[in-house]
């Protein structure tokens, strides 16, 4: 899939409203008193309180042509707020005869908006199941540079109803070059049917992944005379979508659609001094 914060944007008043499924714990399985003794302060959040989106701090994404944004639409069903509840859906095309993809897709970033550097991101969710479903949760250069140049973040893939979600990243070093030392991914155990946090710390010389307050991998800062290997100490702009289908996730099941995706909150952490 392809620091210090300003804010999120958000863009689309749903058309209908559902009943929040869990109310919205706090607590993040109870993994903020341990970092807070670790040193980490709460700098910001984005707790998706109220009835729209707040389109100072988030965009809905473009359509593009690749396996990930492919069907990305500005539907308002695609979208909602409630029970400080953001809902991104994918959905069977039913309804826009102008528009011509199968399925329509929900997601949102912070383009241009808001910033990340270095420090901890939290996003709390539940993953909705169904075959060819493709959540996730993923950071790209909020300087705009190319992919893969600029580097890739990818907090959270899951793929339709596995009870593991993938955390990987992406640079030359590691698409161009092809160079898997050291390992640029790994999975971790997520329970399939609630909510579960997903996390990544920033650091200038490493970046750092957690499911649940469990570490996962971390890749690091190397020494070589190869192109691109570390291009991940900037800032960054985080992405929040809902896809289905592609070469990765394979076939779609209209059947098993709508899906939904719940995300309860995101938070961003920083060093205390």
């Amino acid at each position: 899939m392809k620091r210090i914060l300003a804010v999120f944007l958000l863009s689309g008043v749903v058309a209908q409203t559902l009943p929040a499924e869990k109310v919205r714990q706090n607590s993040a399985h109870g993994i903020v008193p341990s970092l807070r003794a670790k040193g980490w302060k709460l700098v910001w959040e984005e707790n998706f309180d109220g009835h729209t989106f707040d389109v100072s701090r988030w965009s809905k994404i473009p359509r593009g042509a690749s396996d990930w944004d492919n069907f990305m639409s500005d539907y308002d069903s695609c979208y909602q707020v409630t029970g400080g509840q953001l809902i991104l859906r994918g959905l069977r095309n039913e309804c826009l005869p102008a528009d011509e993809a199968p399925y329509l897709t929900g997601g949102l970033y912070t383009k241009d908006k808001v910033s990340f550097g270095h420090g901890r991101i939290e996003i709390r969710a539940k993953l909705g199941k169904a075959t060819g479903a493709w959540p996730a949760f993923w950071l790209l250069p909020f300087d705009n540079s190319p992919w893969p140049h600029g580097g890739e973040i990818d907090i959270m893939e899951r793929l339709n109803g596995e009870d593991i979600a993938h955390q990987t990243v992406h640079s030359a070093y590691t698409h161009v070059l092809k160079i898997k030392d050291p390992p640029q991914s790994a999975v971790g155990k997520i329970d399939p049917d609630d909510y579960n946090v997903y996390a990544v710390e920033l650091y200038a010389d490493s970046l750092s992944f957690f499911i649940n307050g469990v570490h996962t991998f971390t890749y690091p800062r190397i020494e070589t005379d190869k192109e691109g290997q570390f291009p991940f100490d900037r800032e960054f702009y985080l992405m929040l979508d809902m896809q289905l289908g592609g070469s990765w996730v394979g076939r779609v099941e209209p059947a098993d659609l709508p899906v939904e995706m719940w995300i309860d909150w995101v938070r961003f952490y920083r060093k205390k001094k």
